[in-house]
């Protein structure tokens, strides 16, 4: 199936389910940024088992950006959850080169709840099996784009043992400075996620930078810690 026609497909079945009180109270979530059929989680996967294409065999890089792309174009925002759950099963047929197409994704429509899950798992995974991609997040890291910055600050969220810490730790002190809320969160978001690898590190990190660090960034990387490892 074509792009056009995948997407195409989609909307006529997200519009023959959707429901508009439910669509309200969705957009109101989001701050009325964005229209929504009305179609919760659980439904849309459903019917997305349905729409979207299973074999990996099948996909090809060029199509699944495509089709991403074009569901990015459209209204409503299920569209774009679509996307992301394309993205998400397609991830292994990504090349390094998908990083430009993926920015743009960020740069379009931008809110938490998409540039989230493109930084966490389809550009966190990209960095990994391609570590020539860290100058890339370095540059987000500085880029006058708050959702880029964001991007950097949460792309190794996932990454565990794995995590570049130095990286990770230069990313959020570059940006401690930041009145930006989605930054200082993510900042807070980022280290308390590390933590649950290595939590003397963070806390000697939070320490350290007491007068840096926003104090949301402060609560929020150190929530979970035991009050014994906490900032005295």
């Amino acid at each position: 199936m074509t792009p056009i026609a995948l997407v195409q497909a989609l909307v006529a079945c997200y519009t023959e389910h959707q429901d508009g009180e439910r669509a309200i109270a969705m957009a109101a979530y989001m701050k009325n940024r964005f229209p929504f059929y009305g179609i919760p989680m659980p439904q849309r996967k459903q019917l997305n088992k349905v729409l979207l294409p299973e074999r990996k065999a099948a996909i090809i890089e060029a199509w699944l950006l495509e089709t991403v792309q074009l569901l990015w174009q459209e209204n409503e925002r299920e569209c774009q959850y679509a996307g992301l759950d394309l993205l998400e099963r397609f991830s292994s047929v990504l090349t390094m080169q998908a990083i430009a197409s993926l920015e743009a994704l960020i740069l379009q429509k931008s809110w938490w709840d998409t540039v989230d899950l493109l930084a966490t798992k389809s550009i966190g995974e990209l960095v990994l099996q391609f570590p020539e991609l860290r100058s890339t997040m370095d540059g987000y890291s500085q880029h006058p784009n708050l959702w880029l910055r964001r991007t950097a600050i949460l792309h190794q969220l996932k990454y565990k043992q794995k995590t570049d810490a130095e990286r990770l730790f230069h990313y959020c002190i570059e940006n401690a400075e930041s009145k930006e809320f989605f930054i200082q969160k993510a900042i807070g978001w980022a280290l308390r996620e590390y933590a649950k690898t290595d939590s003397t590190a963070v806390v000697a990190f939070v320490n350290h930078h007491q007068k840096r660090l926003a104090n949301l960034s402060q609560r929020e990387a150190l929530k979970h810690l035991p009050n014994s490892e906490n900032l005295s």
